[in-house]
């Protein structure tokens, strides 16, 4: 395969034939790849070549789908590779013209260095050839591309160039000054051209006209630029003007020449990420003429400048300022790197410093010079001046700057260097190799340790440190060197003393660069005290904060925050996204030693926890209300400085300020699917508080101790159950925070109706407002939903849906929706479930609530199931789990695996189904109502799977374990569910008119029969096989006239069903032999 870019993208098969590439941005793409033909190219930078700074919002999507649509554009060819670490043209670049042009015009180069003009006439010539027009005029705006685009057209004109000079040298005055003109006249600012030309008329013998084209160079030099002709032209005019021979031109540089590169140190390391950044320098500097690299210390500034310099065109001169104390040493430094000391311009002591500065514009003016000016950030007021002498004077000459702060010019284009990209905790070890932090970790690693490999044992290691030190090269660096006598996990571990851990790095590398600290120290140093005042209080916050929380909470007068903002932003100190202001961890520990020393700890972290208390009042009543998306958002955006407010109360042992935190943060984690991380924070404050709770807090400490019981376990904090039981039973009106009811009834289960006082309680709890009495509706269908009454459920669910549809609410949707898909699965409406489905899960997207996703997900799968779609159900099924392992959600993971389970038996996989369903039952929690619905429904599922094979006393024990505990949870709808598999038992063991009368009595325990259990219907099937429609009918109308009571005798669960004495109202908790996380039962 063939492709063009110097021209019009031009792509032709091997056959020669072409093919079409439409759309502008495959085109780009296919030219980034061309421009590396034959090697990988990274996603990270073909986002960033294609998109720049606004890439869209799933960027690693957008890029698959460009990916897509040029392969399918190429055909059967192959010729787009992937590759673990991103993208690859398979062809040999001398398929590419650009790659061809490059080869050409190199060996013209050659040739003509050594001499031999005519062949160096004919390889530029041909190099010249491949020309079809202007490179890439079709690939849109692109900036990566766009920026080749205009080195290939830089390298074009140098070629030209070259060959006119190699011509010119060989007597053809005359046939190049029509060319010539054409040339200056498309590029009336380059003097090459121009000299040329004046060299191709005076050579023809007309004088004049040569006079006359160095007078219209020296206007339009002087009016676009305000300078003078280079030394260069001045002496081929005065030659003309004087009618001697020309002087001599020097000859052409190989562009692979070392002496171009003479003041680049060799690196001993390899380079590892930065392919956008140095993408983007390249662009830059190609547009403009003054580039500064700003970021931390131990960003990678220097390294990336190096790298950058030594792929660009012409001399090449380095400039390390750090050695330097003073500004007037700047051009000195300048003037030594350059060679220009044995020239006489050693500076003489109290010369005035412009006088040096002219000389260098003297000995720099026409040349074409790259300077990289090297950590500016101490002396940036010099640096800057210098830089804007010499740029102004010297129209070839471009500076490469790098500091930890701007230079601050007209003209000065910035690249801030990011962290390298770290990936997120989880990430396998072939994943996570991807990474440039990693990447760099690993590289740096094997050079101490050799054989050291990034795996499945160490990759969370690796992750824990890179992360730790947010991408920082430095950082990284020094943190791989311990691996010399350190164990990766210690490593980790240790980095909590980071400055302490990382003190030894190489005993070459400048004093600031050789530990963690002096990196920070260096940057500390160049704040004024105020800024070093606001630094230091900054720490107090986790994650960034806002302008308004800023000011808020650190003290300084508002009208000094700002500007005390932009100049931390500007010395690197602090990072800026949107409106968020963030410290690196790194700085961050540094400047909280100073917030210690200065004794404000505890003023200000107080100042912080105030600020957020403040927020959380706020937002907590908008939280239940249609504003809650808005609502959520703002807390997303503070959730760091939230939980860190938290966890400080709780180490503090301020549980007053815990307790009224952690109140409205309970709604949060609730409505964001965050509930097992809000148990983990309740559990740290719980165990500050004591044995009793703080008064007038009763509501906030029961929403605490009910946060960790829907979390797991409660079995550590059963006295602080029994206190919150007795706060809520010992109330006389509704509580001021709704959902405390609502998790109350969610951790409780279903009340008891037959016990005293029950009607009156949930009167009492219940209040008057809109959302109060929505979930009053919802609750009063969960009782008869659970009671077996469908009619009076989906009444009373059904208006409750319309409450919190009238409100806005989506969360208490979700939580509706979901209990109306059981009816309509009950009932076999099958499209209906899958509506209601679809809808909660939307809902549950929309507020981004992982935990509620996993189990809309898995209910869906159910319900694809039952309809026969198990592959669609098994999709489901595996994403919830995907879900539930990521937010730590053992529940739902439970949940999830015995979906998997299930959809695995119905296939006829009863192996692997019984697999997934022990491991589900193996990681589901005890404790509160919803982890012991699951567990008994797990039970259920694995009786169902020995029953698929045969197994009947297996079978028996799980169902007896499963009645035992819907039993004692009052869940009649699970009863029934196990009464009715139990049919399936007696049916193995030839008893089919028991197997008819159990489903007759899994009806009267429901209080209604269901149509669209897939089990229920083949169990049924299966029993009127066996005793004829006759003999079944008789049977089953015996089990569905059975009382309750009687049908559950029958099913062989337990008479004592009375109340637990702990929680009044409820079941017991965990029922009575429904506890324990064994994976097989004791087989009767």
């Amino acid at each position: 395969m063939w492709v063009g870019v110097l021209g019009a993208m031009e792509v032709r098969d091997t056959a020669g034939d072409p093919i079409a590439v439409g759309g502008a941005r495959v085109r780009a793409l296919l030219a980034m790849l061309a421009f590396d033909a034959g090697r990988v190219v990274t996603a990270e930078r073909l986002i960033d070549g294609l998109y720049g700074e606004e890439p869209p919002g799933n960027a690693a999507n957008a890029l698959q789908s460009q990916v897509s649509r040029l392969r399918r554009l190429l055909g059967r060819s192959g010729a787009v590779e992937f590759h673990p670490a991103g993208y690859r043209l398979a062809v040999r670049p001398e398929d590419v013209d650009a790659h061809r042009f490059e080869r050409l015009a190199l060996e013209g180069r050659r040739a003509l260095a050594a001499g031999d003009r005519p062949r160096a006439v004919t390889l530029l010539r041909e190099a010249l050839a491949l020309w079809r027009g202007p490179a890439l005029p079709d690939v849109g705006d692109a900036p990566s591309v766009r920026a080749q685009a205009a080195r290939l057209e830089e390298m074009r004109l140098a070629v030209v160039e070259e060959r006119v000079e190699a011509e010119l040298a060989a007597g053809a005055h005359r046939t190049l000054v029509a060319e010539l003109r054409d040339l200056v006249a498309a590029h009336p600012l380059r003097e090459g051209p121009r000299g040329q030309l004046i060299r191709a008329l005076y050579g023809s013998g007309r004088q004049a006209e040569a006079l006359a084209v160095y007078e219209e160079a020296r206007r339009t030099l002087a009016e676009e630029l305000g300078t003078e002709p280079t030394a260069e032209l001045a002496a081929t005019h005065l030659a003309v003007l004087r009618g001697d021979p020309l002087p001599a031109v020097p000859a052409a540089p190989q562009i692979d020449s070392p002496a171009v590169r003479q003041a680049l140190t060799a690196q001993l390391t390899s380079f590892v990420g930065r392919d956008g950044e140095m993408a983007r320098v390249a662009t830059l500097l190609e547009e403009g003429r003054l580039v500064t690299l700003t970021g931390p210390g131990g960003a990678g500034k220097t390294r990336l400048a190096v790298e950058a310099a030594a792929r660009q065109p012409g001399e090449v001169y380095f400039v390390d300022f750090a050695p330097l104390g003073e500004g007037d040493e700047v051009p000195q430094a300048v003037f030594g790197v350059l060679g220009l000391r044995e020239a006489g311009l050693t500076p003489v002591p109290d010369r005035p410093p412009a006088d040096s500065v002219e000389r260098m514009i003297a000995a720099l003016a026409g040349r074409r010079v790259l300077l990289v000016f090297d950590n500016c950030e101490h002396l940036v007021e010099a640096a800057a001046g210098l830089a804007g002498r010499l740029l102004g004077a010297c129209p070839r000459l471009r500076i490469l700057a790098t500091s930890r702060e701007a230079l601050g010019i007209t003209g000065e284009s910035l690249c801030p260097l990011p962290s390298l990209a770290v990936p997120p905790p989880g990430t396998p070890a072939p994943r996570a190799l991807g990474y440039p932090a990693v990447r760099l970790f690993a590289d740096r690693a094997v050079a101490v340790l050799p054989g050291f490999t990034i795996d499945e044992a160490s990759v969370e290691d690796v992750l824990r440190i890179c992360r730790a030190l947010d991408g920082q090269p430095l950082a990284i660096e020094l943190a791989a060197a311990r691996l010399r006598s350190l164990p990766v996990a210690e490593v980790a571990t240790r980095l909590a003393d980071r400055f302490r851990l990382l003190s030894r790095g190489s005993r070459t590398a400048q004093p600031r660069h050789r530990t963690l600290r002096a990196v920070v120290e260096w940057s500390w140093e160049l704040l004024d005290e105020t800024e070093r005042t606001l630094a230091r209080r900054l720490t107090v916050f986790s994650g960034g904060a806002g302008l308004e929380a800023i000011a808020a909470v650190c003290g300084l007068p508002d009208d000094e925050v700002v500007e005390l903002l932009t100049g931390l932003v500007d010395k690197s100190l602090i990072e800026v996204s949107g409106a968020r202001y963030r410290m690196l961890n790194t700085i961050r520990a540094f400047c909280a030693e100073r917030l210690a020393e200065a004794g404000e700890v505890e003023r200000f972290r107080r100042s912080h926890a105030d600020h957020f208390l403040d927020l959380l009042l706020a937002a907590e009543p908008r939280l239940l209300t249609a504003d809650q998306l808005e609502w959520l958002a703002s807390l997303d955006a503070e959730r760091d400085n939230l939980h860190v407010a938290l966890r400080r109360a709780a180490d503090t042992l301020d549980v007053e300020r815990g307790l009224r935190l952690l109140a409205p943060l309970t709604i949060y984690w609730w409505l964001r699917g965050l509930r097992t991380e809000g148990a983990t924070r309740a559990q740290e404050l719980v165990r500050a508080i004591g044995t009793r709770p703080p008064g007038g807090l009763e509501e906030e400490y029961a929403l605490c101790v009910l946060s960790i019981a829907s979390g797991g376990s409660h079995s550590e904090f059963g006295v602080h159950l029994e206190n919150a039981v007795e706060a809520m039973v010992g109330s006389e009106r509704p509580p001021r925070r709704p959902f405390l009811t609502m998790l109350w009834g969610m951790v409780a289960g279903i009340p008891d109706e037959e016990s005293p006082g029950v009607a009156e309680s949930r009167r009492r709890l219940l209040g008057a407002d809109p959302w109060s009495q929505a979930l009053n509706l919802v609750g009063e269908g969960l009782m008869s939903l659970y009671a077996g009454r469908l009619d009076e459920a989906e009444r009373d669910l059904s208006a409750g849906l319309a409450g919190f549809r009238a409100i806005g609410e989506r969360w208490g949707l979700v939580l509706t929706l979901g209990e109306l898909v059981k009816i309509a699965e009950w009932r076999g409406d099958s499209a209906r479930a899958s509506a209601l489905c679809d809808e909660a899960l939307e809902l549950a997207r929309e507020l981004g609530a992982d935990e509620d996703i996993a189990e809309r997900l898995c209910q869906r799968a159910g319900v694809r199931a039952s309809m026969g779609d198990f592959e669609g159900g098994r999709r489901d099924a595996e994403r919830a789990a995907e879900l539930a392992r990521r937010t730590g959600a053992s529940e739902v993971l439970a949940r999830a695996g015995q979906m998997q389970g299930r959809v695995a038996r119905l296939r006829g996989e009863p192996d692997e189904a019984r697999r997934l369903s022990e491991a589900a039952l193996a990681v589901c929690p005890a404790g509160w109502f919803g982890a012991e619905e699951s567990r008994t429904h797990i039970m259920i599922e694995l009786g169902l799977t020995a029953e698929a094979g045969g197994d009947a006393p297996t079978a028996l024990a799980w169902y007896r374990r499963a009645l035992v505990a819907a039993s004692g949870q009052r869940d009649m709808t699970t009863a029934a569910l196990v009464t009715e598999a139990l049919s399936g038992v007696a049916l193995l063991e030839g008893d089919g008119e028991r197997a008819a009368l159990l489903l007759g009595a899994g009806t009267a325990v429901r209080g209604t029969a269901v149509a669209g259990d897939a089990d229920v219907v083949r169990l049924r099937a299966a029993v009127r096989e066996a005793l004829g429609d006759e003999g079944y009918e008789k049977a089953y109308e015996r089990g569905v006239s059975l009382t309750r009571e009687e049908a559950l005798a029958l099913a062989g669960a337990p008479v004592d069903r009375r109340p637990s004495p702990s929680v009044p109202g409820t079941g017991p908790w965990p029922p009575a032999g429904a506890g324990g996380h064994g994976a097989h039962p004791d087989v009767p």
